[in-house]
């Protein structure tokens, strides 16, 4: 089949864009607002962009909480999203009002950062503090601008539970990242398999 996404004419029952690319991974992304509020919700438009330095992104549907926290602060954390967190990653996702901390919500405890004042999930295996490098409002081809909105950060520092380390690498079979995929569904990193880089 094939179908032209400004007419959305596939004729399925829902649309298939998110779960053709897949699986992407979420990025649970924690700050704290110009009050010091503190916020935490899951991106699955999230990605490392680069490793010298390193830089993640996240991308919001809609000038979010998340987006202008990073904005007006110029910090947040990256927390790993694991299969023994999926429900309470799931219960931050709720849309709540700015006055509620999805941490409290979720029933998380939270832990201080080293170098950046947003806080990270105490219990993620991993968490990524940031620094904000830019925020960008994407255009669509027509030159129209869209309410998707990507925030660029520089890892600056790095946790990471040692429970997970197998002879000096992160063994991701450890804590089973989770990843989301289309609809309501979402996988977990439970095998992993290695190929060597062809040498030509």
């Amino acid at each position: 089949m094939f179908y032209e996404t400004a007419k959305n004419d596939h004729g399925l029952p829902h649309n298939p864009f998110k779960a053709i690319v897949s699986p992407r991974p979420i990025g649970w992304i924690s700050s704290l607002d110009a009050d010091g509020r503190t916020n935490l919700a899951p991106y699955s438009f999230f990605n490392a962009v680069g490793d010298r330095p390193p830089i993640v992104m996240f991308s919001s549907s809609g000038y979010k909480d998340s987006a202008a926290n990073v904005d007006a602060t110029g910090e947040f954390v990256c927390n790993m999203a694991s299969w023994d967190l999926k429900d309470q990653m799931n219960v931050s996702s709720a849309p709540v009002s700015g006055d509620t901390s999805e941490f409290e919500l979720a029933g998380l405890d939270m832990a201080p950062s080293r170098l950046v004042k947003a806080p990270r999930v105490a219990k993620a295996a991993t968490a990524l503090e940031c620094k904000h490098l830019q925020t960008l409002k994407l255009k669509d081809l027509d030159g129209v601008e869209t309410d998707n909105w990507i925030v660029f950060g520089q890892v600056v520092g790095v946790h990471i539970d040692e429970a997970i380390l197998v002879d000096g690498k992160v063994d991701v079979t450890r804590f089973k990242p989770l990843s989301r995929l289309g609809y309501m569904e979402y996988a977990a990193v439970t095998e992993v398999f290695e190929m060597v880089r062809p040498n030509v």
